[in-house]
């Protein structure tokens, strides 16, 4: 797929990672519609998309929670009328709710994850991917469009401690990229995952020097990720039209 004049969903497109691809897609000619709950943050990242972006590049944001079925219908209805059809989608959306599922110490619970922290995690890391990718499908479909589905996992999709709701997450999204694939190709809709290991980020840039570097030294090439490389590894599934139902792991060796 050419980005020229298609447009891109982005769920997430607040801040952080949905910000530097928005960002990035529109450098490329794309017109960018996010979708988040901070309007602050969206009303940021579409004036710097309106700065970087080509001539005629054109972008909306939208509020929405999407692990709300009602709103993530009636959002990409609006996407779809606003920009005569949809493209792409980002499922890029996703929150953390740290913790181990049991605390125990000599032999006594202290505490574990409420089931609040596992579901709100998968609500929106999980269902959100479902219901954004089912109605970016249907309005596709609907439209005759060819498009593209980007899913965003995680390496902690193997399992990591103190991730229980996060890693099974992130392992569903997998499973539905696959599956999706399977089922959209012959709609000419093509779906792919990434995987980003530790990304430079506010957050990683915030933590104390002897943590971040113990983060660094984990990677075998030395150095954290950095965002611009999760939003070239989309522009490249978008681009190349013989990817699908597979997952691009962005890690820089973590996982190795």
């Amino acid at each position: 797929m050419n980005l020229e004049n298609k447009t891109i969903v982005i769920t997430g497109g607040g801040q952080g990672l949905g910000r530097i691809m928005a960002i990035s897609f529109a450098k490329n000619g794309a017109n960018i519609a996010l979708i988040d709950l901070n309007e602050e943050l969206l009303r940021e990242t579409v004036g710097l998309v309106e700065q970087n972006g080509s001539a005629n590049t054109s972008a909306k944001y939208y509020l929405a929670n999407v692990s709300n079925e009602a709103q993530v219908e009636s959002t990409f209805k609006q996407i779809n009328d606003d920009f005569n059809g949809i493209d792409g989608l980002v499922n890029n959306a996703g929150i953390l709710r740290d913790g181990l599922l049991i605390k125990a110490k000599d032999g006594e619970v202290i505490n574990k994850m409420s089931l609040d922290d596992f579901k709100s995690v998968i609500d929106v890391n999980l269902t959100g991917v479902f219901l954004c990718g089912r109605e970016a499908a249907v309005h596709m479909i609907e439209s005759g469009n060819k498009g593209v589905i980007i899913n965003m996992s995680s390496i902690a999709r193997g399992g990591n401690i103190g991730q229980t709701n996060y890693s099974a997450a992130k392992a569903g999204v997998v499973a539905m990229t696959a599956t999706w694939a399977r089922e959209l190709g012959r709609h000419g809709i093509r779906v792919g995952a990434i995987a980003p290991g530790v990304i430079r980020t506010a957050m990683t840039d915030s933590i104390k020097p002897e943590m971040r570097d113990r983060l660094v030294n984990m990677q075998a090439i030395g150095r954290l990720g950095d965002p611009d490389e999760i939003a070239h590894t989309a522009k490249y599934i978008f681009e190349n039209e013989f990817f699908t139902g597979r997952v691009v792991e962005i890690d820089g060796g973590l996982a190795m």
